[in-house]
Formats: C-alpha cells, sequence, structure tokens
C-alpha cells in the first residue's frame, strides 16, 4: 500500500473484530491511530470512549481525534451492532438500537468527519462498513440488520457526491460470513442454532466459509490508500462471492 504512513487514522468499534483487525493493519502500516469503542479497556493505544448512538457523541469524537492527532485523514467507522430476532419477535426496541448505530451514527460521525476535512482543505478518505446483508436481505433473523446497512450504502453514495468536490472519498465494505463474536457466539448463529442451515446454505458452493477478519482489513487498507484515490461511492464486497449466488 503507499501513502498511509503518517496517515491520522480514527477507527470506530475498534474494541474486537473487523474493528480491531482493521486498526491493527493501520498501525502496521506506519498510521497514526485512535482507537475508539464504547470499552476503551478493550483498546491498545490512544483511545477515546464514545456511545455512537448520540450525535454529539459523533461530533465530540472526531473533534478529540482531530485534537489528539493535529487533524484526520481518515476515519474508518466499523462499529455495529446486529440483533437477530424472528420477524413476530422484532421489537422498537430492536429496530431503534440497530438503525442507531448502524445507520444513524453513520450519518453523523462521517458528516462530522466530512466537514472538518472540508476545513482541512487536504481531501480526505470515509469508510463505513454494511454488510451482504444489503443485497440479500439478511440471513438468519437479521431482516432489520440489513435493512439498516443497505441505509448505511446509499448514505455513503450520497456523501460521496457531496464531499467529492473536496477530495473527500466515501466508501463501505461489505463483510459477508466473517468469524467474529458477533456472528457466531451469542447472536444465535452459532453451530447448531437454529439459523445456522439457512446462513450457510449457499456457503457451500463457496471455496472458504467464514472469513478472517484480516481480510476487511485488506480492503479497507486499499481503499484508504492512493490507489483506490480514483474509487469513490462503491461498496465493495468482501464474501467470497456470496453475493453472486
Amino acid at each position: 500500500m503507499t501513502g498511509l504512513d503518517g496517515r491520522r487514522v480514527l477507527v470506530t468499534g475498534a474494541g474486537g473484530g473487523i474493528g480491531r483487525a482493521v486498526a491493527d493493519a493501520f498501525t502496521e502500516a506506519g498510521a497514526r491511530v485512535v482507537r475508539s469503542d464504547l470499552d476503551v479497556g478493550r483498546l491498545d493505544g490512544p483511545a477515546i470512549a464514545a456511545d455512537l448512538r448520540r450525535p454529539a457523541e459523533c461530533s465530540r469524537l472526531v473533534a478529540a481525534a482531530a485534537e489528539e492527532l493535529g487533524g484526520l485523514d481518515v476515519v474508518a467507522h466499523l462499529a455495529g451492532v446486529l440483533r437477530r430476532r424472528e420477524l413476530a419477535d422484532v421489537t422498537e426496541d430492536d429496530w431503534d438500537v440497530q438503525h442507531d448505530v448502524n445507520l444513524k451514527a453513520s450519518f453523523f460521525l462521517l458528516r462530522a468527519a466530512g466537514d472538518l476535512m472540508v476545513g482541512q482543505g487536504t481531501g480526505g478518505r470515509l469508510i463505513a462498513t454494511t454488510s451482504q446483508g444489503w443485497w440479500s436481505g439478511g440471513y438468519g433473523g437479521s431482516a432489520v440488520y440489513a435493512a439498516s446497512k443497505g441505509g448505511v450504502v446509499s448514505l455513503c453514495r450520497g456523501l460521496a457526491r457531496t464531499y467529492g468536490p473536496a477530495a473527500i472519498t466515501v466508501n463501505t465494505v461489505a463483510p459477508g460470513a466473517i468469524d467474529t463474536p458477533m456472528l457466531t457466539t451469542g447472536g444465535g448463529l452459532e453451530k447448531g442454532s437454529q439459523w445456522w442451515p439457512e446462513f450457510f446454505q449457499d456457503r457451500n458452493r463457496l471455496p472458504v466459509e467464514l472469513l478472517a477478519p484480516e481480510v476487511v482489513s485488506d480492503a479497507v487498507l486499499w481503499l484508504v490508500s492512493d490507489r483506490a484515490r480514483f474509487v469513490t461511492g462503491v461498496a465493495l464486497p468482501v464474501d467470497s462471492g456470496w453475493t453472486i449466488f
């Protein structure tokens, strides 16, 4: 990758899974990284706790990270939440929590970061995480989650047009089956659960099943590198071809 050494980077959801892997990859590439999560006790290096369900917290986090690093070149927004429910069992709280964390926070965080980058006048990179579910509609009781992630794709396309004149690219990564606790433990998708056969019925036709979080890191680092400087407004699948079936 080119152009990552010394980059000033904020990574949300950095406490585990994909977020931790991405934050580690940026650090290994020579970037200066501020990590954020609800629980900073899980984070290494410079860290800021934030509850991104509240718009004021999104603005505070961006400002605090920029102060820590002397500005921001990259924001990788990877925080998210998934609640698996049969449609008949979905509550208003289930809907609100997933849309607040996955979609509303994406808007207020990326808008705050985009406006800051416009003020800096040096361009920038904004990354959000969606899911294969934005395309498939979700598996295993994740229809509400999929809806929120579809909103992230549309949002980032709009942000890409808004911030493009300031040389700021806005993209999303769309992971498939990634081996993280959110997917495989405590979320109702552990092997033998009611949703396991539905979720993996298509995976048998693909070269791998669960992918390591590091494959998402590779995609994120490419999107923010100089090699992808003309790529914006895309949802990049990282799913071993799942969504082609």
